[in-house]
């Protein structure tokens, strides 16, 4: 896959600095907006929430080259690749490939499948180049964000047009992938810009622990485009992509995926204390796997939001969604969905006030109701308090209820041959599948004690029930039902050094435990967790080196523990990416990743799982 290279003023600032790696200082980066707290833009550093900020630049020095690989920089989500086109990506435990407790978003726009309520991430990515920053919160965001933000969210945000000006070419080519991509923006009069963006990759084949190919090839061609205009105080952004890929499936025909989307916002400041956002997207999705399953899916959302600032410390954000789900899903020999074609509706209301409590004090009280097709209308609320002690030192606490609502898989599925042991007969949805719950309860804390490092420490403790399980029906099969509960409790921690001015430290722990059981009066033969596959604890060290001549090193290091079911062994992983500004007008870079091992797997069962070894990734980048 491609890695396109930065704008020309970028580049240019790249080749006229000696210190590219500070451009943004420790202080800086406590100072970046985020909106994924409270749906408004506020400081990072007064983010009630375990929130880390993967920015643009980390990206680019890490040299990774697809949005998956990009979200490894985060020491708060688990990132497994499971063959050359797959990866299993989870927040705080119950990590699978088809993990459904995670919300992601592009720019607004919600990307999970009402199929098994979570992501294909084999069908979404991003022009990473254009990534402002991509906001990563663990902890549930039931309250602003709805279903499916239960353990955390994920939300990907790209540049302006007007910061994408010129035209950038890129060629990439590595010993597993290869590809090319044009961009060009350009203003269009005083006040509006617009970027336009077409590429195309391919993946080689996996290969599995014995050395055979996985025969698991792909490519993927996308194109797309983003105008933004401004007058007086409205500002308003248009944009859509485009995609068509297939993917070989060992034993079975091409797996082909394609897609398109179109978003329309509309943002209205009546004031310094007042402003409304509308926001409406259409998405088609086409998935065709044959003799296993095909699904088509168009959905239509919009979201009203109002935000409100009073005289008496309240700062109110409210609004309400509707989105329109409508899929054709189609079965095969093995497995069918009864019925073939649904139609599923969400609506919301929310709001959230955060209340000044003195002048270091913060309360936010929040709910949403929200009411879909399977399980009619329910709550998500939210309580944070925070404190700041100084400008620089902030304690939060918060408590949160969030909610999985029913997927398709969770009600229609049917499969035609039996399970295997210790089941014995066919699977079917539970048509009584209600809404698994959790309630969270977590604490942290955020400090910059100088200007050369800033770390945060989060704690949660979170407790579920009504998680998926698989009981008998009486006549031999069985049905998914939700008699499973359980807690999980962990640390998040993690910081950044700027030891010198041109050398910068990145460090992250996370450690998690859990332990789920099966409630009274459960006949599901198996094991409670067989849902959930996540290490006890992960490490990650980032160095970030700008050296004489416009050159930059990176390197990467990172252990996972090993996995308890399917069985997978702890791995270390080291990564490198050296970066060097030839002139304004071109860059190179070569990034080698899993440098210390022929090969280790990261997910998945045995002997069929996909094991991943050395590569390397050479990077061309013109500016025209």
């Amino acid at each position: 896959m491609l890695l396109v290279g930065t704008a020309a003023a970028e580049v240019q600032l790249a080749a006229n600095s000696a210190s590219q790696l500070t451009r943004l200082s420790i202080e800086e980066l406590a100072q970046v907006e985020v909106s994924s707290v409270s749906r408004r833009p506020e400081r990072l550093s007064d983010a009630a929430a375990a929130i880390y900020v993967i920015t643009r630049e980390d990206i680019r020095l890490a040299g990774v080259a697809t949005l998956a690989e990009a979200l490894r920089l985060a020491p708060n989500l688990q990132v497994a690749r499971t063959n050359a086109h797959g990866y299993a990506v989870s927040a705080r435990g119950f990590n699978d490939t088809s993990a459904n407790k995670l919300l992601v978003m592009i720019d607004g726009r919600t990307v999970y499948t009402p199929l098994h309520s979570g992501v294909f991430w084999d069908a979404q990515d991003v022009m990473l180049a254009d990534v402002e920053r991509i906001e990563v919160v663990s902890g549930p965001g039931g309250t602003l964000w709805g279903a499916n933000a239960v353990n955390g969210v994920i939300n990907i945000l790209t540049r302006p047009a007007a910061d994408t000006q010129g035209t950038v070419a890129t060629l990439v080519a590595g010993n597993d992938e290869r590809g090319a991509a044009l961009r060009h923006g350009l203003q269009l009069g005083a006040s509006a810009a617009v970027r336009a963006y077409a590429r195309s990759f391919r993946f080689d084949q996996s290969e599995r622990a014995d050395g055979a190919a996985a025969g698991d090839a792909w490519k993927r061609s996308q194109a797309g485009f983003r105008v933004d205009g401004h007058r007086n105080a409205s500002a308003w952004t248009l944009q859509g992509d485009v995609q068509d890929g297939e993917a070989r499936v060992p034993g079975a025909p091409t797996r082909q995926v394609k897609g398109a989307n179109l978003l329309a916002r509309l943002r209205h400041e009546f004031d310094a204390r007042s402003g409304l956002t509308v926001q409406m997207y259409w998405d088609q999705y086409s998935r065709k796997q044959p003799g296993f399953f095909s699904e088509d899916l168009d959905t239509v959302d919009i979201d009203v939001q109002h935000h409100w600032l009073s005289d008496g410390g309240h700062e109110l954000v409210w609004g309400g969604g509707y989105r329109h789900q409508r899929d054709d899903t189609r079965g095969g020999a093995l497995l069918a969905f009864e019925p073939a074609r649904s139609t599923l509706t969400f609506a919301n209301v929310f709001a959230q006030d955060t209340i000044t409590l003195g002048e270091r004090g913060k309360l936010t009280i929040g709910l949403k109701a929200e009411r879909n097709s399977y399980t009619g209308t329910e709550y998500q609320p939210n309580v944070r308090l925070s404190w700041k002690a100084s400008e620089q030192a902030m304690v939060w606490a918060a408590v949160s209820r969030a909610l999985r609502t029913p997927s398709r898989l969770d009600r229609d599925f049917q499969v035609f041959i039996d399970l295997p042991p210790p089941y014995g007969g066919r699977l079917l949805g539970g048509p009584d599948f209600t809404s698994e719950r959790l309630t969270a309860y977590e604490i942290g804390y955020r400090g910059q004690p100088n200007e050369r490092l800033s770390y945060s420490v989060n704690a949660f403790v979170n407790d579920y029930d009504r998680l998926r399980s698989v009981e008998s029906n009486g006549s031999g099969d069985f049905v998914l039902g939700n008699k499973v509960k359980g807690r999980s409790h962990g640390i998040e921690a993690w910081g950044s050094l700027q030891a010198s001015d041109t050398w910068r430290l990145h460090a992250g722990l996370s450690l998690l435990r859990k332990k789920l059981s099966f409630e009274a009066g459960s006949t599901d033969p198996g094991s409670a967790s067989a849902g959930a596959n996540d290490p006890r604890y992960q490490l990650m060290l980032r160095s970030n080196w700008s050296l004489p001549r416009n050159l930059t090193l990176n390197l990467g290091l990172r252990h996972v523990d090993a996995l308890p079911s399917p069985a997978v062994a702890r791995y270390t992983a080291l990564d490198a990416s050296l970066g060097w500004v030839v002139s304004p007008s071109f860059e190179v870079s070569l990034s080698g990743f899993n440098l210390l091992d022929d090969r280790h797997a990261e997910f998945g069962a045995a002997p069929g799982r996909s094991e991943f070894g050395r590569h390397v990734l050479l990077r061309l980048t013109w500016t025209l």
